[in-house]
């Protein structure tokens, strides 16, 4: 039977906070509104960049559905991508170990191209055999129907396939695909036990 481990992306693989914060309070301030503190845009994040504009526009009071704040934030997010966003420590040994036992895969809520942007930027892609974005065929998690597509095309059980991630979001996701997590709690994801333990949405 083969093995497959799956990783999450922002948070998990790669230190993203500042670039998605600058990112998003440049967005707000074209709007002229202020600036948010770091901490709160990093707990905004997990979603999708949708979710992640939607929540940003209301803490700042402004209208959610402001209708090119999404086009505005990827574009800027597109410059900023690799300005101070980085691997964590020892992440490049980490994936290389786990290369020698399984198949690897990135499952992300980020869509795909910026995706693939970092991790060949950062020398990951090569490890992975797929990567899935948010802006894919699959729901975003927590749905696992990316993971039950991933499963089908390693060819890999539950019992052997891992969900690696730092948020909820990521937990949940490998619970309703009846998979095992390994939670990277150095990440900036996340976190509500309540949700968790009752299986639902955050």
């Amino acid at each position: 039977m083969s093995a497959l481990v799956i990783f999450d992306l922002d948070g998990t693989l790669i230190d993203s906070r500042r670039d998605l914060a600058e990112s998003t309070n440049e967005m707000l301030a074209s709007y002229g509104a202020a600036a948010l503190p770091i901490d709160d845009v990093a707990a905004m994040v997990g979603e999708g960049a949708k979710v992640l504009v939607e929540r940003a526009l209301a803490a700042a009071g402004l209208d959610p559905g402001a209708g090119d704040a999404l086009d505005r934030f990827r574009a800027i997010y597109d410059r900023r991508l690799f300005e101070h966003t980085r691997p964590y420590p020892g992440i490049d040994e980490v994936v290389r170990a786990a290369a020698a036992g399984a198949a690897l895969a990135v499952l992300s809520n980020k869509p795909e191209a910026p995706s693939r942007r970092l991790l060949e930027g950062f020398d990951l892609l090569r490890w992975f055999r797929w990567v899935v974005g948010g802006d894919g065929p699959f729901p975003r998690k927590p749905d696992p129907a990316a993971v039950a597509y991933l499963m089908a095309q390693a060819r890999a059980p539950a019992a052997r396939t891992l969900v690696v991630g730092d948020s909820t979001i990521d937990v949940l996701t490998a619970q309703r695909a009846g998979v095992r997590m390994c939670v990277a709690r150095y990440g900036f994801g996340r976190f509500d036990a309540q949700a968790m333990a009752a299986g639902t949405e955050v």
